[in-house]
């Protein structure tokens, strides 16, 4: 694994416990669908989270959340359809769907998790 992606695994693995933390039970890492990927994936009390996990190390140009464009959200959103399609036996229809994004900085030893619940709303065209 490249430093890039030892990053990225970091990123996600300090989420999954800031999440834990706060009730999430974990209940996908990195599932696909095609080409279309859903860094976590887990259900709270409020409903069920589609987490796009973003790492970045200081200096950091720009914040690690803005990362995540249009086509980015557009892509989450196909992703998370088909992962609902395939589990539509075991997860309730009323379930909400939240598309969120963690922006995760490691500057040294001290680590900043910025959580963003709803980050956005996906358009139905």
């Amino acid at each position: 694994m490249n430093a890039k992606g030892k990053l990225g695994k970091a990123g996600e693995d300090e989420v999954c416990s800031y999440l834990i933390s706060r009730g999430h039970t974990i209940l996908k890492r990195n599932w696909r669908s095609g080409r279309q990927e859903i860094d976590i994936i887990s259900l709270a009390c409020d409903g069920i989270h589609f987490v796009e996990v973003k790492s970045r190390t200081t200096p950091v140009q720009g914040e690690p959340e803005e990362a995540v464009n249009a086509l980015k959200q557009r892509n989450i959103v196909k992703a998370a359809r088909r992962y609902m399609a395939m589990r539509e036996d075991e997860l309730s229809d009323s379930l909400e769907s939240w598309f969120d994004v963690a922006a995760v900085t490691f500057d040294g030893g001290d680590i900043r998790i910025n959580y963003f619940p709803g980050a956005f709303i996906p358009i139905f065209v």
